[in-house]
């Protein structure tokens, strides 16, 4: 949205500014509507002698309206100077003529002109166009150094520079982009330009020094590889920065520190030595300070290996000091000072930010940080708006002091994130380990956040391993780490809700039902809902091989659950003085909101007793219905909706739970419906095999009128217990009242030969429905080819007879031939009809078996 508007403000800015440019043609004074004569112009003009047109109005000078649309000129042609050089004249003439009517003005009542950002303008425009003069006495610092850029006086910017260490007007960030410009042309090719710059490195190097700032890296680099000249002129501008009246005494033990640095830093004991014997030197630092750092010298020279290379850490550049760069970090109060290698002069902010929302690598990240951060002043973490903190942590992330930390922290903390949801968990470790490795030091608030989320990244590596077919049990210091955080009472530490959630489902599906249900202090089983939920889910596990008056945690959690399905209601009295029952939203009884008892549930994986559980939490909110059948007071029609649902709904376990509700009014019966589909949809992710839930499933859509989907889930429960209808099926999956919902969605599908040979399968045969089937003219099925599978005489008798009743006699013959009734193999074998009732019982209940599997396999192929 926020493109389009700007796509179109981009098509009309060349209107906008013909307006504009239109409006510095009047040069009559203009007059604003007031209260006043907006009531002029609704009077009678004769009856009080002026007009609309009148000067009753508010003036506005013709002078105030040139000025601010000068001022917006000028800011408009700036901005467009970046793409069209000229346009920076244009904004230069305008910001003039702003300055000028400023002058001219006595009264700016009416003029919204921001004078600091006029002077800003202004500089920026005179030092963009080359419009200074050195012998202006009004030219400031500014204009001073680009005019001498530009001149290319480059001696002349490094006496200004020393000067400036001394008055400190220029601010460090414009010495530093003076730097990148002449950085900048250096990699352009211009020649003769790598003393100035190294010489304008020691120089701001110096101001940082004074100032207490942290010394670039650029300047760390220089010093990889110094010089006898290098070292004496640092110390010229050492001298020179402190030459005035009375240095504070601030500035000297600055300047002391700085030279200590140098001491430690530098290799080549000759170069130590020429600082060491300074007179500088000898004067800031005291004589012990100055014995203490020879030692050091002593010691470095006698054990120093050059050969020797440091371990890898996250803070390592190559050929710089880890503990410089720790400490570049996690200064809270210091500005950063310049980028990084000089090649970075080159590289685009832009192409710098792509690089930054591309690479994982955390030291590469840091690295581009550093130099953007020398680049531009501005919070890199807002670079891509998908980078995603937590709320919980933004508090803490944003409140780090140091910038470049901040973005550092919030950048790794997002990537991290991002990179478990993407189960790249290789990544997101390396990401939340220098995380940590960088927040310990200043923070123990982000140490103990970081080692939460490498929990719950542990948690979900080994969950997804699981789920991926591991069989491998978590390792015991993993486990101790769940039960440390779910026991943790560190009270200002921000704690995300689904790392306790993802615990306590961890400690279920690695069945520590032990620990929740005779370890866990019963404190947290007061103040954590999870841990709540979780060890009444273990409890009622355990608890089910028993007799059921043992079973006391199912009727807890029962009611943990129907609390969690309620609402609260209000009455509200109507017009005619009667009581109406509102309902207002969920209740504030329940350990938790429904929504999250759902997203909690999705976490549990199956394994041999998860199975069970999830089977028994899933029937638990089904009983919630079968409850409702009982109770007299199913008033509303919301609740008659579902009184399909009720009656008909069924699932394992069922014995278990209390029979009725005491409050059937405060149940949300169709927030119940929801979470039922959502636990069997979950349930049947896990194990689609699982009869039971096919079944709850196909009740599900039953109910809800779906019945191709309610057939098709019905023979797929049949399907998986007996390997595709090839074995005989158990009669616990195809009871009556199953097969009776099978018979009623062939019915309502129009598919009534289908509807007789269900009714075959009946314990007792529904000869009525099946004769009244048969009786339908408009059935949607390939009636004939369905006859093969009637083995009832008495159903194929009234075939016949309805057949030869219409004058279906082609019809009667398929349905009386042998080709139609009789398996040709037994026929053979035994030389005569199989559906005689003078065979066997067993012949009989063998053709049964076998037009049952066929007929099943037929409508298997219809319906999957």
């Amino acid at each position: 949205m926020t493109e389009n508007i700007l796509t179109v403000l981009k098509e009309q800015a060349a209107d906008s500014i013909s307006v504009l440019e239109g409006a510095l043609r009047l040069k009559k004074d203009s007059y604003v509507h007031t209260l006043r004569t907006l009531d002029l112009l609704g009077s009678d003009a004769a009856a009080n002698g002026e007009t609309e047109s009148s000067t009753a109005g508010l003036r506005i000078s013709a002078d105030e309206l040139h000025c601010q649309v000068h001022y917006d000129l000028g800011g408009i042609f700036f901005q467009q100077g970046c793409t069209d050089q000229p346009a920076y004249e244009k904004a230069r003439d305008h910001f003039r003529m702003t300055k000028e009517l400023l002058k001219k003005l006595d009264v700016t009542v009416h003029l919204h002109v921001d004078e600091k950002r006029l002077a800003g303008y202004w500089n920026a425009c005179k030092a963009l166009t080359g419009d200074c003069d050195l012998a202006d006495p009004h030219m400031t610092q500014y204009d001073q150094i680009n005019s001498l850029i530009r001149a290319h006086n480059y001696q002349a910017i490094i006496e200004a520079f020393i000067k400036d260490n001394s008055s400190r007007s220029l601010p460090s960030h414009f010495r530093r982009s003076v730097l990148r410009e002449l950085l900048y042309k250096v990699q352009q090719g211009e020649s003769g330009l790598d003393e100035v710059c190294h010489k304008l490195c020691v120089c701001n190097a110096v101001r940082d020094a004074l100032e207490g700032g942290v010394l670039s890296i650029r300047f760390q680099q220089l010093l990889l590889k110094p010089n006898k000249c290098m070292v004496d002129f640092m110390l010229e501008v050492c001298t020179r920065s402190l030459d005035r009246d009375q240095p504070s005494e601030t500035s000297r033990r600055n300047t002391a520190g700085f030279l200590k640095t140098l001491c430690e830093n530098l290799e080549d004991l000759s170069l130590v030595f020429t600082i060491t014997s300074h007179k500088l030197f000898l004067e800031l630092l005291r004589d012990e300070d100055r014995k203490v750092l020879m030692e050091q010298m002593r010691k470095r020279s006698a054990t120093i290996n050059l050969s020797a290379k440091p371990l890898p850490s996250f803070y390592d550049i190559p050929g710089t000091e880890p503990s410089l760069l720790l400490f570049i970090l996690l200064c809270p109060d210091v500005q950063f000072g310049d980028s990084l290698p000089a090649a970075s002069a080159s590289v685009s902010i832009g192409q710098l930010e792509q690089q930054l929302v591309l690479f994982l690598d955390p030291r590469r990240i840091r690295q581009i940080l550093i130099e953007l951060h020398g680049m531009a002043e501005r919070p890199f973490w807002r670079v891509n708006s998908k980078w995603d903190v937590p709320s919980d942590y933004i508090n803490v992330v944003l409140a780090i002091k140091d910038n470049l930390t901040k973005d550092l922290v919030y950048i790794l903390v997002a990537k991290g994130l991002h990179c478990i949801s993407i189960k790249d968990f290789g990544h997101a470790r390396q990401l939340f380990s220098a995380c940590l490795e960088l927040v310990t030091e200043f923070s123990p608030k982000l140490r103990q956040v970081m080692l939460n989320e490498m929990l719950l990244l542990d948690i979900r590596a080994h969950e997804t391993m699981a789920a991926e077919g591991s069989k491998e049990r978590p390792p015991p210091d993993l486990v101790s780490r769940v039960r440390g955080y779910l026991e943790m009472r560190i009270h200002d530490v921000p704690l995300r809700q689904v790392i306790g959630e993802e615990c306590v489902a961890f400690m279920l599906n690695w069945r520590e039902n032990d620990y929740l249900t005779l370890q866990v202090p019963p404190s947290l089983v007061m103040n954590n809902p999870y841990i709540k939920l979780g060890q009444l889910l273990a409890s009622t596990c355990k608890e089910l091989p028993g007799p059921k008056e043992s079973r006391r945690t199912a009727k807890e959690l029962w009611d943990v659950v129907v609390q969690i399905c309620s609402v609260s209601v209000q009455h509200k009295r109507s017009s005619d003085g009667r009581l109406g029952l509102i309902k207002q939203r969920e209740s504030s009884l329940g350990i938790m909101q429904r929504s999250k008892f759902i997203t909690f549930v999705k976490k549990l994986r199956v394994s041999a007793d998860i199975e069970k559980m999830i089977s028994t939490c899933e029937p638990l909110v089904l009983t919630v219905f079968s409850s409702f059948s009982q109770e007299p007071l199913v008033l509303t029609t919301l609740i008659s909706l579902f009184d399909d649902i009720v009656n008909e709904v069924a699932a394992e376990h069922l014995s278990i739970w209390p029979s009725s509700l005491p409050n059937i009014q405060t149940v949300d019966v169709e927030a119940v419906a929801v979470t039922v589909k959502e636990l069997v949809s979950y349930a049947l992710t896990l194990n689609p095999n699982n009869q039971s839930w096919l079944v709850t499933q196909a009740d599900i859509y039953f109910v809800t009128n779906q019945y191709s989907a309610a057939l098709s889930f019905y023979l797929q429960a049949g399907a998986v217990c007996s390997d595709f209808f090839t074995k005989p099926l158990p009669p616990d999956v195809y009871t009556d009242q199953v097969l009776k919902r099978m018979i009623k969605c062939c019915s309502m599908m129009n598919c009534h030969t289908q509807v007789a040979v269900l009714c075959q399968f009946l314990r007792e045969v529904d000869y009525m429905t099946a004769f009244k089937a048969l009786q339908e003219q408009n059935s949607h099925d390939a009636m004939d080819s369905f006859y093969d599978y009637i083995w009832d005489v008495t159903i194929l008798e009234y075939l016949t007879h309805i057949h030869h009743k219409r004058g279906e006699m082609e019809k009667r013959q398929i349905a009386v031939s042998p080709q139609g009734l009789v398996f040709q193999a037994v026929v053979k074998a035994i030389g005569q009809t199989e559906l005689n009732s003078s065979n066997p019982e067993e012949v009989l209940q063998l053709a049964a078996q076998k037009r049952k599997k066929r007929f099943l396999r037929a409508m298997a192929k219809l319906y999957f």
